[in-house]
């Protein structure tokens, strides 16, 4: 197992939409981004959800979401994990998601997968709609990504 740290939080002041995911899987760790892993449906879901191209750089990605007013987290601040599976996350510390939700107009907070909405059912206590939708992981062989285009369209 090794201790590992989540990434920064991506928002501005228009985002509208917290996307939560739970911990960077370990291709994400090594591009350095969200959801790294090109087999992970999160990307173009998101490009299909605003009718924008599959972003490929850093910088696309993080301009399909602000400039779609979706911030975007994990759940886990921190962690002990070996490889990427949620089941093998210990000793978990969370973000605080009040530096997202007091500098921006978010109206609620959409949880990719189980793990992501467990954790944040069990440490937010605010009053924004937390919204389980199914995980955008390849592992995921139930997908079905129309509960993910009704929430962001």
């Amino acid at each position: 197992m090794s201790f590992c740290v989540g990434f920064s939080p991506i928002f501005d002041e228009h985002s509208r939409v917290l996307i939560l995911g739970s911990f960077p899987s370990v291709k994400s760790r090594e591009t350095s981004f969200y959801y790294g892993n090109k087999q992970n449906r999160f990307w173009a879901v998101l490009a299909e959800a605003f009718g924008a191209p599959l972003p490929v750089t850093v910088e696309q990605k993080k301009n399909l979401c602000l400039q779609n007013g979706v911030a975007l987290w994990d759940i886990v601040a921190s962690c002990n994990i070996e490889g990427s599976m949620d089941a093998d996350l210990r000793d978990v510390t969370t973000v605080d998601l009040r530096v997202v939700t007091d500098n921006c107009p978010v109206s609620k907070i959409l949880c990719n997968g189980a793990v992501a909405y467990r954790l944040t059912a069990e440490n937010y206590n605010g009053s924004l709609p937390v919204v389980r939708l199914p995980s955008t992981s390849s592992a995921n062989v139930r997908f079905d990504k129309s509960s993910w285009l009704k929430q962001l369209r």
